[in-house]
């Protein structure tokens, strides 16, 4: 329960119009991404000011509320949606700047609430580049790429939100503010407590600013599209690439579950009685770009596409690219309930791993479109089922066991680019050891000792 006392002291400090009571506000921020259970929260708090951060985090730990941080809610692990009812969500949707662009210096210094997709239009403007693009990136924020340790369709090359953080700050339990890192190249000053932060989901402090690595954009790149009358032809055009020694920018799968919802969605021709459609892109100089390119449909040729297509213009290349990104809201809007999966194996073994998903697909007899980062081994097996069935809603969930048992068994992961949260917390132990999770839990307890931040998410405290 919270006290009149504390919610009058936090509208001292946020201003009652960022300090939300009501239930009907309250329960907008119950629920993200994932399907979990809803909690409404006791409180929800939009600080305008990243220093109003640490006191409200210091006033609400001394009540004994649990805390979770949001900002955009697009998470898909539970790990923004609230510990218990007696808990307050601190959102970041009201610290929105960009600081600084450093175009000498090669980076970018953000407030927690900065939309992905606004940052890296503004980074563009300024010629630069920011890699990390999440599928999210439209609505997601870069606090929550962080403490995601979130992903894209350049992952490939261009590696995840962790190769892109200089520096942070976050403030503690006390509501201490903590620096780490640097503008610098290089920084060694302390624990590297930034790394720390990044996949945290929220578990170990509230970050209030970020300081982000930027880089020269490509000078060239061209768009590849190939169709395959056999998905195990695609998932090994995808290991022969990589074989070839080719790293695309860009390698996405889709079958032909997820083309036909796409194609109904989105209208744009997409080849639906493919089973399987590769979309590739390789930047950097001109001539590496021209010889990649020529690999790239050598190995695609050797491995039996029925069809190889160059975009004829940017905007052609664009709808497709955009047709990938609105995979998942087009095969949620099929189905009342959408389970999104990201188990991830080494690229080697994408081939094995489409076949085994497509046995579990038939064994419990599910509607299941695949698509994803194949080029990392980062693949979405996407179940459309009714949760309210309680029959078919227990076969997808024997479905989505399988299907971890079988990336872990091939040296894989239970999750590439959505974190663990409460979703996927009871398989920690089958990837890691016990050892790990009591090691984690004992950090936890001395970072949060009253177990307070996101406390059941990921290892629990």
């Amino acid at each position: 329960m919270v006290s009149p006392n504390l919610i009058k002291d936090l509208n001292a400090l946020l201003g009652s119009e960022n300090v939300f009571t009501s239930e009907a506000d309250r329960q907008c921020y119950s629920y993200d991404g994932a399907v979990l259970p809803s909690k409404i929260p006791s409180l929800v708090l939009r600080p305008t000011q990243t220093s109003q951060i640490g006191e409200a985090v210091r006033l609400c730990y001394e009540a004994g509320l649990a805390i979770t941080v949001r900002g955009s809610g697009s998470n898909l692990s539970g790990g923004t949606v609230p510990d218990s009812t007696d808990s307050v969500i601190i959102l970041t949707n009201g610290l929105q700047r960009i600081l600084e662009i450093n175009r000498e210096d090669l980076y970018a210094v953000v407030e927690p609430g900065v939309v992905t997709a606004q940052f890296a239009a503004a980074v563009e403007k300024q010629g630069l580049f920011y890699p990390p693009d999440p599928g999210s990136m439209s609505v997601s924020t870069l606090a929550g790429n962080i403490a995601e340790n979130a992903g894209g369709l350049r992952g490939l090359k261009y590696g995840v939100t962790k190769d892109y953080v200089m520096g942070l700050e976050f403030y503690d339990y006390e509501g201490n503010l903590v620096k780490t890192g640097s503008r610098t190249v290089k920084c060694v000053t302390g624990f590297n407590l930034a790394g720390l932060m990044v996949g945290s989901e929220g578990t170990m402090g509230i970050i209030s600013k970020a300081i982000l690595k930027l880089v020269p954009p490509p000078r060239a790149s061209r768009a590849i599209t190939a169709e395959f009358a056999d998905i195990i032809d695609a998932s090994e055009a995808v290991a022969s690439m990589i074989a070839a020694h080719v790293v695309p920018c860009t390698l996405e799968l889709l079958d032909q579950a997820t083309l036909k919802y796409v194609e109904a969605d989105q209208h744009i021709g997409l080849p639906v009685d493919a089973a399987a459609m590769l979309l590739i892109e390789v930047d950097g100089h001109p001539a590496q770009v021209a010889d990649d390119a020529a690999i790239v449909e050598e190995v695609l040729k050797k491995c039996r596409a029925t069809g190889i297509h160059v975009p004829k213009d940017e905007t052609e290349k664009n709808k497709l690219w955009a047709a990938r990104r609105n995979a998942l809201p087009a095969l949620a809007r099929a189905r009342p309930t959408c389970v999104l999966e990201d188990a991830t194996v080494p690229r080697s073994k994408i081939p094995a791993m489409i076949k085994s998903l497509n046995e579990i697909k038939e064994k419990y007899k599910l509607d299941m479109g695949t698509f994803g980062h194949a080029g990392d081994g980062n693949l979405h097996p996407t179940i459309l089922c009714d949760k309210r069935n309680k029959e078919e809603f227990a076969r997808v969930e024997a479905a989505v066991n399988d299907i971890f048992e079988v990336a872990l068994g091939m040296g894989g992961t239970l999750s590439g680019e959505h974190g663990i949260g409460t979703a996927k917390a009871k398989w920690m132990e089958k990837e890691t050891s016990k050892g790990t999770i009591l090691f984690s839990q004992r950090m936890r307890r001395a970072i949060d000792p009253k177990g307070l931040f996101n406390a059941c998410k990921i290892t629990g405290i």
